[in-house]
């Protein structure tokens, strides 16, 4: 999988929720998706591409969202 697609698709997916009013439910439910709706596979690239490049290039939603897919 091409983690730089994946990286764009995550920040748009982070960018809709980010319009919510409340942070911490906007980064549940970017989360959420995440787990849900993306291919067991395409989360696991992205991991592991943050995990060898860093998440510099996610919005700081898409950082958060990532700590609790790793959490949980």
């Amino acid at each position: 999988m091409n983690a730089a697609n994946l990286i764009k698709m995550a920040n748009q997916i982070g960018a809709f929720f980010e319009a919510m009013p409340d942070h911490e439910q906007a980064v549940a439910d970017t989360a959420r998706h995440l787990k849900n709706s993306w291919d067991p596979r395409m989360r696991q690239a992205l991991l592991q591409d943050i995990a060898a490049h860093g998440d510099s290039e996610l919005k700081p939603i898409v950082r958060e969202a990532v700590a609790l897919l790793r959490a949980g």
